[in-house]
């Protein structure tokens, strides 16, 4: 067996003895600066001891004949200097049927998708959604079809998560289920690829393929636009792998495909990566640093999202208001936005480029019946100029998600968070008098390394002193990589840290149910997201606070004629009267209404 494995140039000094450069692929199109990935071939057979001059075996021999064949294929390549020469020029784009040119072990036919159906499942966050979207987008103009039966199936590619060791085993238990699937395929259909895609391909890289001889091809997150080459080369019979991080790529020019036809609302991405560095997190290690879309390629995204009917886009990053576009040269020269009172970084300040108010503003005045939400931001990113923007216009979303993770001052320090406990109070009392009506959601870690039951308390007296309307609570997962890692002690029993979870949560539901109260007795605007999983007569929908509504699906007037009577549909917007509190104690986070128009 045998593995392709992308490289970078600088991976040169590390090669084995018998790792051979088959040829650059391409450069990246962005200018002269750009770096050249380099396709390796490592054999997976261990050194030998004969001498060259033995006698060969007829395997021996039959080798031979290969790299023969292989020498004379790269004597006829490029050279250098033609790597040189295409980089000062930037090539012009393919158009959307086209197939870029294929590397030199690969042909053009091997590069398309021949109508083989692929089936792409998501596990995790909001930008594992939406990188569902952008690696569909690359592999549909290859010729490649969509299927949602995982039967009929190709080409199987899971989508994944690290940022927890459960989220993990998921995909490992996801993985065996599959190995059947694969096993018991019919010799008369293609041979079904299995790959792994996302955070998990990226920090586990090669482990994978060690570990499971079933997966096929490894992509990390800057790596989708080779999707194409790695699948042509699975199906030699290699497994293939592309787990480099990029300084620049961001998918400006990949127009993402909504995976759901009826939807309602999007995601856009607007930068990768993140540099805050926390101790416990592993996003730096799986996605790489900071960069950021240009805003005029996001402008162009949500103007498409509203020609299409969309009435709702959340903008994403994992430190999506630390948005920087330093794509131009006269945005360096831009002023620079100060930090929330009281907050610090983890790094050297960052000077100029188009800040993530810039990008708010101009995304807001694109359509003004279209909702603007974003996550996930940083607390320390909240100047005044971002938060006099979520007051004044009607289409940014009054709702904040201000991810805390402690209420202990010790314990922040430790995460490296930037902040004290009464910095982030004296924030969310900031947030609160500049934006009336906000309704705020956090994160919270339960069981950090060296947390104390005092440090826990603090964090449950967090809890009731804010009144989330929202939460997201975890036990703390150990990840290989991060700071904690190399210079913290994992030392809270698991079980310690499931009863301090328990306790978070508990208290949690208990004062979000007091916070959503206001809303009961008050009229809503509600957004349709389409029918409600508990009843078949009702929809379901979300308001400003990004609250969940459920309501009867029933005749109603309409708003722009009073005479006539109409039926709520997806996406349309819905006013809900009489609010109240759903009974199901576990989602506070869930009203019932009944629908005015």
């Amino acid at each position: 067996m045998s593995v392709i494995l992308l490289q970078t140039v600088g991976s040169f000094s590390a090669m084995h003895p018998f790792q051979c450069v088959l040829r650059a692929r391409r450069c990246l199109r962005r200018g002269p600066l750009a770096s050249v990935s380099w396709l390796l071939l490592r054999t997976c057979r261990a050194h030998s001891s004969v001498p060259s001059s033995a006698c060969p075996s007829p395997q021996r021999q039959q080798e031979d004949g290969v790299w023969k064949d292989f020498s004379s294929r790269l004597a006829t390549g490029p050279t250098f200097q033609d790597f040189l020469r295409s980089a000062s020029v930037p090539p012009e784009q393919p158009s959307s049927s086209e197939v870029e040119d294929p590397p030199p072990y690969l042909t053009v036919d091997e590069l398309l998708g021949r109508q083989r159906r692929v089936y792409l499942e998501t596990y995790g966050c909001q930008m594992n959604v939406n990188d569902t979207e952008i690696a569909w987008s690359i592999l549909q103009k290859s010729g490649y079809l969509r299927t949602s039966n995982l039967q009929e199936a190709d080409v199987i590619l899971l989508v994944t998560c690290s940022i927890r060791e459960k989220a993990e085993q998921t995909i490992w238990n996801r993985l065996h289920q599959l190995k059947s699937l694969k096993s018991k395929r019919l010799r008369s259909r293609v041979p079904l690829r299995i790959g792994i895609l996302g955070c998990m391909a990226e920090r586990l890289k090669e482990e994978i393929l060690n570990r499971e001889k079933m997966v096929d091809i490894l992509a990390g997150p800057d790596a989708y636009r080779d999707l194409p080459q790695l699948l042509a080369v699975a199906e030699s019979g290699q497994q293939a792998a592309n787990v480099l991080l990029s300084l620049d790529e961001t998918y400006a020019d990949v127009m993402p495909v909504q995976t759901s036809p009826s939807a309602t609302s999007a995601f856009v991405s607007i930068m990768r990566g993140c540099d805050n560095m926390c101790s416990y997190c592993i996003v730096p290690f799986t996605r790489g640093r900071e960069r950021s879309r240009p805003v005029a390629s996001i402008l162009e995204e949500v103007r498409k999202l509203s020609e299409q009917g969309l009435k709702e886009v959340t903008l994403l990053g994992q430190n999506v208001n630390s948005f920087r576009d330093n794509s131009e040269v006269q945005f360096n020269n831009a002023v620079s936005t100060n930090l929330s009172r009281g907050f610090s970084t983890n790094y050297k300040a960052k000077q100029g480029g188009l800040r993530f108010a810039h990008l708010l503003d101009q995304v807001s005045r694109i359509d003004p019946e279209m909702r603007i939400r974003f996550t996930s931001p940083h607390p320390k990113d909240f100047p005044d100029e971002v938060l006099q923007l979520i007051r004044e216009r009607d289409n940014i979303c009054k709702q904040i998600h201000l991810p805390a993770q402690s209420g202990s001052s010790r314990v922040l320090e430790a995460m490296r968070r930037g902040y004290s406990r009464e910095a982030y109070v004296e924030l969310i009392h900031h947030i609160r008098e500049s934006i009336p009506g906000v309704s705020l959601s956090s994160d919270f870690i339960a069981g950090f390394c060296g947390e104390t039951e005092e440090d826990h308390l603090q964090t449950v007296s967090l809890l009731r002193e804010v009144q989330y309307n929202i939460g997201f609570l975890f036990a703390y997962s150990m990840r290989q990589k991060t700071r904690a890692y190399h210079r913290l002690k994992d030392d809270i029993p698991e079980e310690v840290k499931l009863r301090r979870l328990e306790e978070l949560i508990t208290v949690f539901r208990e004062e979000a149910t007091k916070a959503n109260k206001s809303f009961v007795g008050c009229t809503q605007l509600v957004l349709v997201e389409g029918p409600s999983k508990r009843s078949a007569a009702d929809l379901c929908g979300r308001n400003d606070g990004n609250l969940k509504v459920i309501f009867a699906d029933a005749e109603m007037e309409d708003a722009t004629d009073s005479r006539l009577r109409v039926r709520a549909q997806p996406g349309d917007y819905v006013l809900v009267k009489e609010m109240w509190q759903s009974l199901n104690s576990a989602n506070p986070g869930s009203m019932g209404g009944v629908s005015l128009r």
